[in-house]
C-alpha cells in the first residue's frame, strides 16, 4: 500500500462543506471509496480516527462534528461505504455482506494508517456502521486503537425493516427518498431546501443492492459482543438521550456492561448526536480517545 491510494476528491451535493474538510478518494480493492478528511488544527495530531456512517448515510453526516475534532487535535476521516452516495456501487446483493463491508473498513484503515505514518487508528461506527465496525474490529483488531459505537446495538432481530425491504424490491427504479416522500417526488430541485436536495441526490446515487444488503445485516441475530470483548480493544458506547430509532437504549447499556466499556448519553440529541448536538459529542470523543492514549502510554 502507498499514499498514492488516496487522491483528491470533490464535494458531493450542495451541503455547505466546512473549509477545513478535504474531500478525498480512497482507491480500495472494490473501487473508489469517497471520503472526507479533517486534519488536526493544533499542529500535531493526537491520533487518527476512521468514521463509518449508518444506513442511508454517507460521509457528509459528519460535517458539523469534524472541525470540532480537528480543533481538539485529531486527524479524522469518514467514508461513504460501498454503494452509498458517490462511492463505488458494485452490482448484486452478494456484494454487500458483512464480510465485504467489514473488509472494506479494514483495508481503508490500513491505507489511512500508512498514509498518516501510524500503526493503528481509532474506529467509530454510527448505527448500521457500528455493526460493520464491530465486524472489522473482530477481523483485524491489531490495527485499531479503540472502537466507538454511536447509537448502535449488539445484534439485529428477524424481520427487521422487512416492509422497507419489500418496498425496495417492488420499486427497483425508484430511490428511497422518493418512496418515502411521494408527494414531493417530482418537485424541481429549486423548490426544495438545501437539505432535502442533498437527501434526494444521495438517495438517487445510493444502490438498492446496498440498502437491501444493509437491511439483511441489520436483521442478523448474531451477537458479536463477546467477540468484540475478546479483542481487548477499548470500547465506548453512547447514544442521544432521546434515541429510540434503531436499537433500544437498554440493549446498548447492557452491551456496554458486558464489554466492561464506557457508556455515555448525549443530552438534547436523538439518533445523530454528531449533527444534533456536536459540541458535547466532540468533547466526549476527545476525552475517550485521550484516555485510551494515556492508558497505552502507561502500559
Amino acid at each position: 500500500m502507498t499514499t498514492s491510494l488516496i487522491g483528491k476528491g470533490k464535494a458531493f451535493g450542495l451541503l455547505s462543506k466546512p473549509e477545513t474538510i478535504e474531500p478525498v478518494v480512497i482507491h480500495a480493492a472494490v473501487g473508489p471509496i469517497t471520503a472526507i478528511h479533517q486534519p488536526s488544527m493544533t499542529g500535531e495530531s493526537k491520533g487518527t480516527v476512521l468514521f463509518v456512517p449508518g444506513f442511508t448515510g454517507s460521509k457528509e453526516d459528519f460535517y458539523d462534528l469534524f472541525p470540532l475534532l480537528g480543533e481538539y487535535g485529531w486527524d479524522v476521516w469518514a467514508i461513504s461505504q460501498r454503494g452509498q452516495g458517490d462511492s463505488v456501487a458494485p452490482e448484486g446483493r452478494a456484494e454487500y455482506t458483512r464480510e465485504k463491508t467489514a473488509g472494506d473498513v479494514v483495508e481503508i484503515a490500513q491505507i489511512i494508517a500508512q498514509a498518516q505514518g501510524v500503526d493503528r487508528v481509532h474506529l467509530l461506527g454510527h448505527s448500521f456502521g457500528g455493526t460493520v465496525a464491530q465486524a472489522a474490529l473482530i477481523e483485524k483488531p491489531i490495527i485499531f486503537d479503540s472502537l466507538t459505537l454511536m447509537c448502535s446495538g449488539p445484534h439485529g432481530w428477524p424481520g427487521r425493516k422487512a416492509d422497507l425491504r419489500a418496498r425496495l424490491l417492488d420499486h427497483p427504479g425508484v430511490d428511497l427518498w422518493r418512496l418515502d416522500n411521494p408527494d414531493r417526488a417530482s418537485i424541481p430541485d429549486e423548490d426544495l431546501n438545501v437539505n432535502d436536495r442533498f437527501l434526494r441526490i444521495r438517495s438517487e446515487r445510493t444502490s438498492h443492492d446496498q440498502l437491501i444488503g444493509a437491511i439483511d445485516q441489520l436483521a442478523n441475530t448474531h451477537d458479536t459482543t463477546f467477540e468484540v470483548k475478546a479483542t481487548g480493544v477499548p470500547v465506548l458506547v453512547f447514544h442521544g438521550e432521546n434515541d429510540n430509532w434503531a436499537w433500544p437504549q437498554e440493549w446498548q447499556r447492557r452491551m456496554a456492561e458486558l464489554l466492561d466499556s464506557r457508556y455515555e448519553i448525549i443530552p438534547n440529541a436523538f439518533h445523530c448526536p454528531n449533527g444534533e448536538n456536536p459540541k458535547p459529542t466532540a468533547a466526549l470523543l476527545n476525552d475517550f480517545w485521550t484516555s485510551v492514549t494515556k492508558d497505552k502510554s502507561n502500559d
